[in-house]
């Protein structure tokens, strides 16, 4: 029976089946989560053994928020079938392309595809599908996966759906109630444009954590990197001015504190608060930082940052700090810099 809200109504997807395309960390968290209330969910992922565990054994959900195992349907791209009205996409950015060309046979000549990701995917999903068939979100709760079927819930954090036009529709009310099941707090906005550029002010500092072995709350706290935090938050506002986007604020992170003409003051407050945001959260490092020291591949950097700084230089505004965090990411992932504070020093030197 799929769960119920304090007024009885229905928290599903309307009875429809909802298809996960990428089980990792933000993917299977839903999945798991979803298909413990009831809701009809298939996941879908590269990663045989971690599919075949998630539908057999089950996909263990562990950490401080909760601990459950849960069985969720799962195959990989070659043993799907089917078509579906709501796919909700999970991958990493640099896989976007790829993901929306593999999964648009299989999408509903109604349905939809939300991007569950970081950056600005949904444009690139939109030219796949078409902008008619795309739906936003803004997430921020921790999570990171472990194995074939284990995957660490860390913390909650912001949960939002929006249209990418800013409508509300019926099938936006739905995803929401869906993703209520999850986060009951999940936010449903007609401008998830301006929680997608908030994630991008964050996360690009994120990115400047992850040239260090250090914790995201060391890194924050450290009153010898506020520069490079300040100076990230700043040229990411700068660009979204630019745009004529006023980003949205979330878990410690407020984009005013960054906005053209604010005070150093006001950017340590913020910086400040994201120390102790993540203070309180099992997931002590990026999944960028799990990327380069465990993991062993690349990162969003690109389709993330590199994707300001390319809108920047459209805008004609110099981005220094950013274009550094894009060549010293790059370096680490080449093997030609070790993730070290040396190699932060780097980016400080560039703030100046």
């Amino acid at each position: 029976m799929a769960d119920a809200d304090m007024n009885g109504n229905d928290l599903t997807m309307d009875g429809r089946p909802i298809l996960i395309w990428g089980a990792g960390a933000i993917g299977g968290t839903l999945g798991a989560y979803w298909a413990r209330a009831g809701q009809d969910v298939l996941m879908v992922d590269i990663q045989a053994e971690h599919a075949e565990r998630c539908a057999s054994e089950g996909l263990a959900i562990s950490g401080p928020v909760e601990t459950f195992r849960q069985v969720v349907p799962a195959v990989t791209p070659d043993r799907l079938k089917g078509t579906y009205d709501c796919i909700v996409l999970a991958v990493k950015a640099h896989h976007t392309a790829d993901a929306a060309h593999a999964l648009k046979p299989h999408l509903g000549d109604d349905g939809f595809v939300l991007s569950a990701q970081n950056g600005l995917n949904e444009l690139t999903i939109a030219d796949h599908v078409g902008a008619e068939r795309t739906m936003g979100a803004f997430v921020n709760f921790g999570a990171d996966w472990h194995g074939p079927g284990d995957i660490l819930f860390g913390n909650r954090g912001a949960v939002v759906v929006g249209e990418i036009d800013g409508t509300v529709r019926e099938r936006t009310k739905a995803m929401h109630r869906a993703l209520q099941i999850f986060e009951p707090d999940a936010v449903l906005t007609d401008d998830i444009w301006a929680y997608l550029w908030g994630k991008l002010g964050y996360g690009a500092m994120l990115f400047g954590t992850a040239l260090t072995p250090d914790s995201m709350t060391q890194n924050f706290d450290d009153p010898d990197r506020v520069r490079a935090w300040r100076a990230l938050g700043r040229e990411v506002m700068a660009v979204a001015a630019a745009r004529g986007v006023t980003p949205k604020g979330f878990n410690g992170f407020d984009p005013t504190a960054f906005w053209p003409g604010a005070s150093d003051a006001d950017a340590d407050v913020s910086i400040a608060a994201l120390a102790d945001f993540n203070r309180h959260t099992a997931k002590t490092h990026t999944g960028i930082w799990r990327d380069l020291a465990v993991r062993k591949r690349k990162t969003e950097v690109d389709p993330q940052v590199g994707e300001i700084t390319r809108l920047a230089r459209q805008a004609g505004i110099g981005t220094p700090a950013l274009d550094a965090v894009v060549d010293l990411i790059h370096d680490i992932e080449n093997g030609t810099r070790q993730q070290s504070r040396e190699t932060l020093q780097v980016l400080i030197e560039r703030c100046s």
